[in-house]
């Protein structure tokens, strides 16, 4: 089954399709796959006008495979011209991240351009997301630019010196990733639900049956 996707896409499907006013950053190739974004974009009011077309990469895919059993799954991803944004990208599109009221973005595009972007809505008081994935080695200036950082529980593992599986565990290490700057903490950990912590607060949200 092939279909549209790509952990930013989705995101901004997602958002536009729950009434959202959504502008996408991204690039994409001259590709059927392109297209097939192009397509989605339109269909669910994604903003593109930042959404760059380059004939030199391909359109970034992903081979998902999925354990019909557990629902478990591992992606393999092949960036292609999402792996090729860049900051003179970024750049032309720093009026609308300046403008916004959400900048949310994630690290399947090249990681000095995600910082770079991130350090622009943040410099412009825009609330800022970070979803780490897939989970990459940060600098520790990067965390006091994330509001609200959002890794699955193997994400989560990867910031903290312990294995995170489940709530117990979240619980015991949130409060490390908080230590790291950022300001609030959602660790999302699939059919076992979701944990929150800031400076302040923490509650868990179990999963819809």
């Amino acid at each position: 089954v092939v279909g549209p996707g790509g952990k930013g896409s989705n995101q901004a499907v997602a958002a536009a399709k729950s009434g959202s006013n959504v502008n996408l950053i991204s690039k994409i190739g001259t590709d059927q796959y392109g297209e097939l974004a192009k397509k989605i974009y339109k269909e669910t009011n994604v903003g593109t006008k930042y959404v760059f077309i380059t004939d030199k990469y391909s359109t970034g895919v992903a081979a998902i495979l999925i354990n019909k059993e557990t629902g478990d799954n591992a992606i393999s991803v092949v960036p292609g011209a999402a792996g090729q944004l860049t900051i003179d990208d970024v750049n032309q599109a720093a009026e609308e991240i300046k403008n916004s009221s959400i900048f949310l973005t994630q690290l399947e595009s090249p990681i000095e351009t995600v910082i770079h972007s991130l350090k622009i809505a943040k410099s412009n008081n825009v609330t800022t997301i970070l979803n780490p994935a897939p989970a990459a080695k940060l600098n520790k200036e990067v965390f006091p630019l994330i509001d609200y950082f959002t890794p699955n529980e193997s994400e989560a593992s990867f910031y903290v010196d312990g294995d995170i599986k489940n709530e117990q565990d979240a619980k015991k290490y949130a409060k490390d990733i908080i230590n790291l700057g950022v300001k609030n903490v959602l660790i999302t950990l699939g059919e076992n639900g979701v944990y929150f912590e800031n400076a302040n607060e923490n509650h868990f949200v179990p999963a819809l049956d």
